[in-house]
């Protein structure tokens, strides 16, 4: 007999309509082990979230994740707030034996992401976080090629992400930008995800040495925010911006690979432009996510007159998770990586197996922005290991 999961979703807003569609998507297009109940959708505004219930297709909402948190209807929490309320709301779920999905980053501390993963871990239920790049198919095959020695020994990691969105100084100062609620800036929200990249597809890393810039240091109140988008109050009050705009570093990774990552919001024209290139003895990778259905392939191997980059188009049915979904040709989109790492989670809990990424991997993300940050703090090079 199939087994029924009963799925709460904390948060409405921009990640809160990504896993809705994800929930809502999987069953149709995934095999899965179980049927899912997209059961309760919680948000403090009672009329944006009640009208985000008959938009997402939720059953019941609350107001409340303490109370949706302890309805015996729900088996999974799902967790999109910002990220001051990560470690709270993760630990009293755990408590409550329920199985949590948290949105990177992990939390605001390291010291809090352990928490999380040592409650986790004392009531065995399963856990993971929101790492969606991972399950993008030119990814995947990255790390198949990678693996099967194609590349060779890997000597550079080169990764950035670059975006635009508050470049114009009258942008309000949303929560993004309020180091008490979101931790960081550009550097954990954007460069979180190019470390997990960099850890699943290279090594992890033993020393960083950064350096960050906060170009804007103050902006107008936010009034209201959905997505990217915000709009300032009227005659808005200004309010101190607490976070970098922009962060790079240097690492050294555990097999010697050298590794160079930039993140910032102030790069015009650049929307969402995660870029990571990794050069090998025997040949280099290179990934996009604005051409997320294409994986970039040079091979030393190949005769000298046709040698050079060759594009690979990541749609046929070969490829991870495109049978799934369209013929070949037909490409899937931004959207379609929480999907895949929503249905990697059920069955991780159908199948009693470890979730990946799980909390053992934020915490290890945890620590290399942490030791980024002291790195800036002491203007020297500092060992991961001792964070």
């Amino acid at each position: 007999m199939r087994k029924k999961l009963n799925v709460g979703l904390i948060g409405y807003k921009f990640m809160g309509k990504a896993h809705s569609n994800a929930w809502r998507k999987v069953g149709m297009f995934l095999d899965t082990s179980a049927d899912i109940a997209m059961q309760a959708i919680c948000g403090r505004d009672e009329s944006w979230v009640k009208n985000s219930m008959d938009k997402f297709g939720w059953n019941t909402y609350e107001t409340s994740w303490k109370k949706l948190i302890a309805r015996d209807d729900i088996d999974i929490v799902d967790i999109t707030t910002p990220s001051d309320a990560h470690m709270e709301i993760a630990v009293a779920a755990a408590e409550a034996k329920k199985h949590v999905f948290c949105e990177k980053p992990m939390a605001l501390t390291v010291g809090d992401a352990r928490k999380m993963l040592d409650t986790a871990n004392k009531n065995g239920i399963k856990h993971q976080i929101g790492f969606n790049y991972r399950f993008a198919p030119a990814v995947l095959l990255a790390k198949k090629m990678i693996n099967e020695g194609k590349i060779g020994q890997i000597y550079h990691f080169r990764g950035q992400y670059l975006q635009d969105f508050i470049i114009d100084p009258s942008f309000p100062r949303i929560w993004r930008l309020d180091k008490s609620v979101a931790g960081s800036g550009s550097h954990g929200d954007l460069n979180a995800h190019v470390i997990d990249l960099a850890r699943f597809l290279v090594d992890d890393f033993k020393k960083v040495v950064g350096h960050n810039k906060t170009f804007i240091k103050e902006r107008p109140l936010v009034e209201q925010m959905q997505g990217l988008s915000a709009t300032a109050e009227t005659n808005a009050k200004m309010a101190p911006v607490t976070v970098d705009d922009a962060t790079m570093f240097l690492t050294e990774f555990e097999n010697g690979a050298m590794g160079l990552f930039e993140a910032t919001r102030f790069a015009a024209g650049h929307k969402n432009a995660l870029r990571f290139e990794i050069n090998g003895s025997m040949g280099s990778l290179v990934f996009e996510l604005e051409r997320l259905n294409e994986l970039q392939y040079f091979s030393r191997e190949d005769e000298a007159d046709v040698q050079g980059f060759r594009n690979i188009m990541v749609t046929e049915g070969t490829h991870p998770y495109i049978s799934a979904w369209w013929p070949p040709g037909h490409i899937i989109g931004y959207e379609h990586t929480f999907v895949h790492e929503i249905h990697a989670f059920i069955e991780s809990i159908i199948n009693n197996t470890n979730a990946t990424p799980d909390f053992n991997d934020g915490v290890k993300c945890s620590q290399v922005l942490e030791a980024v940050d002291a790195s800036i703090d002491n203007a020297c090079w500092i060992n991961v290991s001792d964070i």
